[in-house]
C-alpha cells in the first residue's frame, strides 16, 4: 500500500510556489518538500486542515491510496 501525496498537482494547478505555499501553511519550505516527495511518515490533521485551507481543496486532492503491484 502506498499513499502518493500529490501536492505539487494542486500548487501547478494554482500557479502558486511552494514558497508561497509554505508561508500560508505554516511549515518551512523543506518540510514541504518532504511531504511533496513522498518522504513523510505522518500528517497532522492541523496540517492537512491549513493545506487544504490553502489551496481551497479537499484531503483526497492531496492525498491518493495506490496499491502496491
Amino acid at each position: 500500500m502506498a499513499i502518493v501525496v500529490r501536492i505539487d498537482v494542486e500548487l501547478a494547478k494554482r500557479k502558486m510556489s511552494v514558497g508561497e505555499f509554505a508561508e500560508l501553511v505554516g511549515l518551512t519550505p523543506a518540510n514541504v518538500a518532504v511531504l511533496k516527495n513522498g518522504r513523510a511518515k505522518a500528517v497532522r490533521f492541523s496540517t492537512l486542515e491549513a493545506m487544504c485551507r490553502a489551496l481551497g481543496c479537499q484531503p483526497g486532492d492531496l492525498l491518493e491510496w495506490v496499491e502496491d503491484e
